[in-house]
């Protein structure tokens, strides 16, 4: 199913990817539910966009947005496009068939992370908007790739202003709890109690962490791609009271925007 027209009216430009198939797995016509943020990771924009066009590299998206704001459609909206690989969130290990790729144009950590353009982000607040129109997606489930692949990506990164979408009317966000070196810290090697409630925290909010209550590598992982999401003035995988207390505020945020069903 080639992509002759585009979806919303603020793309700029198509580049027909041919790496899409149908949506599995959503009840017959069901739309998506989760929108999905990415940096593209690579040092040019027109690298990107010939790697998420190219048959053999079998990964797409369904929007980029240039470094100038300009948006580029690859996929159809209907679509499966390939964007999320090895991924998981509330239970679910399809997210392809699920959400709505937006690869923002950054060359990303491996590049040193540059900022973020103002007018960039602008145009990802508006696409971002118009999709919702479009689609029943929760603010709780517009999300870094890093939330739902902790242990292979670090996308959009610490850098991403989160905050500013959400000011936007995109996405959920509280104020990350203010760095303090007082009270208990959770850390590589803990166990018990507190780390079971830590990863259950986690995985109510749609983490794949696992149920152990020992603070494993994996839980590391989570926690650090929860910090780049939610508290980025310092992502180490340390469940601090900042950290902690900051999942806390952003699980009652979700709970009271369902009327108090789960997030």
């Amino acid at each position: 199913m080639p992509l002759s027209s585009p979806d919303s009216p603020l793309v700029a430009e198509i580049f027909a990817s041919p790496n899409h198939e149908p949506r599995a797995g959503r009840g017959g016509t069901a739309g998506p539910d989760l929108l999905l943020l990415h940096y593209t990771g690579m040092a040019s924009t027109s690298e990107a966009i010939a790697r998420l066009c190219d048959p053999d590299a079998k990964v797409s998206c369904h929007y980029l947005v240039r470094e100038d704001g300009a948006v580029v459609q690859m996929v159809s909206e209907g679509r499966r496009a390939w964007h999320a690989g090895v991924s998981s969130w509330a239970g679910d290990n399809d997210v392809n068939s699920r959400s709505i790729g937006i690869e923002v144009a950054n060359p990303g950590h491996d590049f040193g992370l540059p900022p973020y353009p103002a007018v960039q982000i602008e145009a990802v607040v508006a696409l971002c908007r118009d999709i919702l129109t479009r689609h029943a997606i929760l603010a709780a489930r517009v999300l870094a790739h890093s939330d739902v692949a902790p242990a292979r990506k670090q996308d959009p990164g610490e850098a991403f202003p989160w905050e500013t979408l959400a000011r936007g009317g995109v996405g959920l966000w509280v104020p990350p709890a203010p760095l303090d070196s007082r009270g208990a810290i959770l850390a590589a090697g803990d166990a018990g109690g507190e780390v079971a409630a830590l990863q259950a925290g986690l995985a109510a909010y749609g983490y794949a962490v696992p149920q152990s209550g020992r603070y494993d590598e994996a839980t590391r992982l989570v926690v650090a791609a929860f910090q780049r999401h939610f508290r980025p003035a310092r992502v180490d995988g340390i469940a601090d009271p900042s950290t902690r207390a900051t999942l806390a505020a952003l699980e009652a945020k979700a709970d009271s925007l369902l009327g108090g069903s789960s997030a």
